[in-house]
């Protein structure tokens, strides 16, 4: 009885472990795919959102958004 108990809690550990290792690698590929599709916001982004509302923004308040931006990351 005592090396069925033993088998399976060791058995189970390592399902855990090579679970939570491919979990991890996945999900890094998937995060690095979605960051490579959609990148984070740049200054370029922001001057064409300016421009789309008919707005010529200065670099101040460009430099404001990116500064309010990386504050709240």
């Amino acid at each position: 009885m005592g090396s069925t108990f033993v088998t399976s809690l060791v058995s189970l550990i390592v399902g855990g472990i090579i679970g939570a290792v491919l979990g991890f690698y996945f999900t890094k590929k998937k995060f690095e795919k979605e960051l490579k599709e959609n990148p984070p916001i740049n200054e370029k982004m922001i001057r064409a959102m300016f421009l789309q509302m008919g707005r010529k923004p200065s670099e101040a308040q460009i430099k404001q958004i990116m500064k309010s931006m990386n504050i709240n990351k």
